[in-house]
């Protein structure tokens, strides 16, 4: 199946953005009125929250080992430039991992609760009017597909958070302007990675995903930015988990032109 032609909407570029944030709010609404889908999409993200926090956890324990471990150059400076160099290294650390972290959470959740995820957003689209243009993909395929797509998106967050990991050496820069590059990096990729499962459903893959919601870029950006940020609060990965895969079936139907009100 071939990627269909989106026309560009004609609302301005911050409009779509706060759309796409929108998104993930009426996720949110369309997911806690079935309470029975919550409980069943909060067990998988608990599984590897669980994982992901004690990882992340350790490595803010040993961070300062860590920025000493990148710098050696700064061994015999001052104390005062050795402090300030292993602070924005020990900065710059963190923000890698967390933009690893919460890419990896991501893609290891969706593994995890693949059947689950698929049964939630099948019911948003249930409550849109169903699938247009829908194929039956088996479990396994389901599966399969959800592995090796997540393995590709990782690798991409690893691509571009080394550059991202440099940068956050730049005095001032690297704690300002990178931070927002790397929320929009990993708001990218989450919102890729999210709406695999209504994209498959069409018979759409990887490279559709992509052509598709770069028509919109900044929609996707706002629902995906959104959901990186609120991954990022203590628990909120878990809990929010859900309404992100509902608020992805959202971006897919409105990325494809399709009805996003309920009928």
């Amino acid at each position: 199946m071939n990627a269909p032609s989106i026309a560009a909407p004609v609302t301005g570029a911050v409009g779509r953005f706060l759309s796409g944030v929108g998104l993930l709010l009426r996720g949110l609404g369309l997911y806690v009125r079935s309470p029975g889908l919550m409980l069943l999409g909060i067990v998988p993200a608990l599984i590897s929250g669980a994982v992901f926090l004690s990882a992340f956890a350790a490595l803010v324990y040993f961070v300062d080992d860590l920025a000493a471990l990148v710098t050696p150059f700064a061994d015999d400076w001052s104390t005062t430039a050795r402090s300030l160099v292993r602070v924005i290294a020990g900065l710059a650390v963190l923000g890698l991992g967390g933009l690893l972290a919460v890419v990896s959470f991501t893609a290891v959740t969706l593994v995890i609760g693949d059947p689950f995820y698929e049964k939630i957003s099948e019911r948003v689209e249930e409550r849109l009017g169903g699938t247009p243009g829908g194929v039956e993909v088996p479990l396994w395929a389901s599966l399969r597909r959800s592995v090796v797509d997540s393995l590709r998106l990782v690798g991409l967050s690893v691509l571009f958070g080394i550059p991202l990991f440099a940068a956050g050496f730049i005095p001032v820069v690297g704690q300002t302007v990178v931070p927002v590059i790397g929320a929009a990096v990993g708001g990218w990729l989450l919102a890729v990675e999210l709406v695999g499962a209504p994209f498959s459903r069409r018979g759409l893959r990887l490279p559709d995903r992509r052509s598709i919601l770069k028509a919109d870029r900044p929609t996707t950006l706002g629902f995906g930015v959104a959901v990186f940020l609120c991954f990022l609060i203590p628990l909120g990965a878990v809990l929010v988990m859900p309404a992100a895969v509902a608020g992805a079936t959202l971006l897919t139907r409105r990325s494809l032109g399709q009805p996003v009100e309920e009928r």
